[in-house]
């Protein structure tokens, strides 16, 4: 039992929290992979949570991130509102079809695979809906004007049905019930479990007052980093009072405006689904692609949050929100400029920066959070961190 709770509190979250053993709320996830390099390590400063509204125990940021840690949610369902703006160029919906293209070159082919659908959330603004009931059984279900995307798992049996294109993408899970640590994040609680894996003393973590988040009581948990040179500004952390579950995860940059990522349930509820929620059978006149057993073996040996690719394994330099993973694509030369890259080397440079440094000459991509060099040596630097900040780590890691 922790310190802070009441008997009261620990049996009513045994109540909903039967069954041992931490899961994922949802096998499947946004591909967004901004948040493993910004909150690459967390320190803590003790502070307490005894204003705001609802009024709260009053709790220690330790002890909060402890609720979080044994926080053991099995069963659930919800509705998770997720924004994302990564400060993107408006290239007039040619970024999505270049991502889409990229997926299904990795991918079956089908619309209703997942490599290839979901990479429309990492940008705009997005409604999920979420259902869990433990390792065997999850659901989630993008909800599209007019139409709806969803992934199932039940068992060992891997399903995803794009209604829009009447088509459904079949796999089995060999390893079914396992947790994938590889998989990137979906719910506020793995964004947050992203940010949290690990502390030092870069940061600065306090317990900021209390809100109301789906209806429920919650503390608020902000994130700061002390490294100077980041483009992160703030992670804020709604945590469910009873359960210790995050309920709404939001990281500002360091430049101010809008949020660059903003995830939160607007309904959540601990009661067990119903078992017909993971039940699927593909509709009539539905196209059934089969996964390839090489896409299983892709999947097995995917490296995550990682940056290292197929040519080898990346590197981290620096630490904390500072640091910068590394890696050697092996295509000498950058990027195609000139009478080499055509039309469409042009406008790839035309979206970067030129820069110089001890390290050679290459080009920075820039968006509010993530930044990358691309040197012409064929070397890339991507990190959480500012333009100069880059620079300095390729002409120290060179």
């Amino acid at each position: 039992m922790a310190p802070y709770e009441s008997d009261d509190t620990v049996d009513a979250a045994r109540d909903e929290t039967p069954h041992a053993g931490r899961r994922k709320a949802a096998r499947y996830a946004v591909p967004v992979a901004v948040v493993g390099v910004a909150a690459a390590t967390i320190g803590l400063v003790p502070a307490l949570a005894a204003s705001g509204d609802p009024d709260l125990p009053r709790i220690t940021a330790q002890q909060l991130i402890d609720k979080i840690a044994k926080s053991d949610v099995q069963q659930l369902s919800g509705t998770v509102r997720i924004s994302t703006d990564l400060g993107l160029p408006n290239l007039g919906g040619l970024e999505n079809s270049l991502a889409s293209g990229a997926a299904k070159g990795s991918g079956d082919g089908s619309s209703a695979d997942p490599q290839s659908k979901l990479t429309s959330l990492v940008s705009g603004t997005h409604t999920l809906r979420v259902a869990a009931d433990g390792p065997e059984r999850q659901k989630l279900s993008l909800l599209e004007s007019g139409s709806e995307y969803s992934l199932i798992h039940n068992g060992k049996d891997e399903w995803g049905y794009d209604s829009k294109s009447n088509e459904v993408y079949h796999g089995t899970s060999a390893d079914s019930g396992k947790d994938h640590g590889a998989e990137p994040p979906a719910t506020p609680k793995d964004f947050a479990d992203q940010a949290l894996k690990s502390v030092d003393d870069t940061t600065s973590v306090t317990v900021d007052g209390t809100e109301r988040v789906a209806g429920r009581d919650a503390y608020k948990l902000l994130v700061k980093p002390r490294q100077s040179g980041t483009t992160v500004g703030a992670i804020s952390i709604a945590v469910d009072a009873k359960t210790g579950m995050p309920l709404k995860f939001t990281l500002t940059p360091k430049s101010g405006g809008a949020a660059v990522l903003d995830a939160g349930f607007t309904q959540v509820s601990f009661a067990r689904p119903a078992a017909s929620t993971f039940e699927f059978t593909a509709p009539k006149g539905a196209k059934v692609t089969e996964q390839k057993k090489d896409a299983t073996a892709r999947q097995e040996q995917r490296p995550g949050m990682g940056f290292a690719g197929d040519h080898g394994k990346g590197t981290v330099l620096g630490k904390g929100w500072t640091s910068v993973a590394t890696f050697d694509t092996g295509a000498k030369g950058g990027l195609p400029t000139g009478s080499r890259g055509g039309d469409l080397g042009g406008f790839l440079g035309s979206l970067g920066d030129k820069v110089t440094g001890k390290f050679g000459k290459g080009t920075v991509f820039s968006t509010r959070l993530v930044n990358a060099l691309v040197t012409d040596d064929g070397r890339v630097y991507v990190g959480a961190v500012t333009k100069d900040a880059l620079v300095k780590a390729a002409d120290t890691g060179k």
